[in-house]
């Protein structure tokens, strides 16, 4: 029987069809075939970036091309988010980020992207716990210290900065300003490096950031620590007490995570996925997260998307309660 040209059409497409998906699963059986941009959401110095360079050249050779470090800083890490939700979903760009990920949709009146719908989540790198650090010429040095000295009878507010608007710091410190009744006044920095600096340099007397960003600052004695965020102490600065220890029920915790562009075939993301659990399972690796103050974590892609999905509603009602809006 004769082939009609309706029949031919439909059978050249099918063969047509078939011969894509086999190109699309060989180019994901060989990747990656080139360099991976790493795209940091926020400046060189903070916690994100520190986590970046740690994982770079092990990740690097987990997955046998280079890893390129790029930092896209400003804006809540909105900037550096916005452009990888546009990039190609092959897998060739990344973002790592911070926990203000869930924080930044309740902040910002509008968001170039959907956090929910245009990422795939890769693995959850580690957690990095937010500490209190103050300058050393700052008259309190124990939390309780300043709890007292913020609420002393005609004292002026006591700024503290942090990474940004909406992030881990600053809900820290906003959190500790509604529960204690203190008179604290937020100045944000466009990330931790920046921001760190400044309380070095006296510029500002307190700072909420995450371990990783200032860890060693703390341990040569450039600034002293006050407290940590999370219900238990890092064993990166063990004699530095909870601020649950003193206020009951405080707990923020933050963490650096790898996601990539929503539509990123299903086998590059495990491919991503099984790389970065590897890379933070190395001793090497290990050691230096938890060197900085960050503790090293490894989920899959599945445990990650828990988490976002989870945090995107209860940071929603603690931005509400604190009435932090992005200018």
């Amino acid at each position: 029987m004769a082939i009609g040209p309706l029949n031919r059409a439909r059978s050249w497409l099918l063969a047509l069809a078939t011969g894509l998906l086999c190109l699309g699963a060989a180019a994901q059986d060989s990747y990656p075939q080139r360099p991976i941009t790493l795209v940091v959401s926020y400046p060189a110095g903070g916690s994100v970036d520190v986590t970046a360079r740690i994982l770079q050249g092990p990740l690097s050779k987990e997955l046998g091309q280079q890893v390129v470090v790029d930092n896209k800083g400003g804006a809540g890490g909105t900037i550096a988010t916005a452009a990888v939700a546009k990039a190609r979903p092959d897998g060739y760009t990344l973002l790592i980020t911070l926990s203000s990920h869930t924080i930044n949709p309740w902040i910002y009146e509008k968001l170039p992207f959907d956090t929910h719908k245009d990422f795939a989540p890769v693995s959850l790198v580690a957690s990095t716990p937010q500490v209190l650090v103050a300058h050393p010429s700052f008259p309190p040095s124990t939390l309780a210290e300043l709890i007292a000295y913020g609420k002393r009878g005609g004292a002026t507010s006591i700024s503290y900065g942090s990474a940004g608007v909406g992030s881990p710091g600053h809900i820290a410190g906003e959190l500790l300003r509604m529960k204690t009744g203190g008179q604290f006044t937020h100045v944000p920095y466009r990330g931790g490096g920046p921001a760190t600096i400044a309380v070095m340099g006296g510029e500002i007397p307190l700072l909420w950031v995450s371990l990783p960003s200032i860890t060693q600052q703390v341990k040569a004695g450039k600034v002293k620590a006050l407290a940590v965020s999370t219900t238990e102490r890092s064993p990166a600065l063990p004699d530095v007490p909870s601020v649950s220890d003193i206020v009951p029920g405080f707990k923020v915790d933050a963490w650096n995570a790898i996601f990539v562009p929503a539509g990123t075939p299903p086998a590059i993301v495990k491919r991503l996925e099984t790389a970065v659990m590897a890379v933070v399972r190395q001793p090497a690796v290990r050691q230096a997260l938890l060197d900085q103050g960050a503790i090293p974590v490894g989920s899959s892609a599945e445990e990650l998307d828990k988490l976002v999905n989870s945090e995107l509603q209860s940071w929603q009602a603690v931005t509400r309660a604190a009435n932090i809006k992005a200018q």
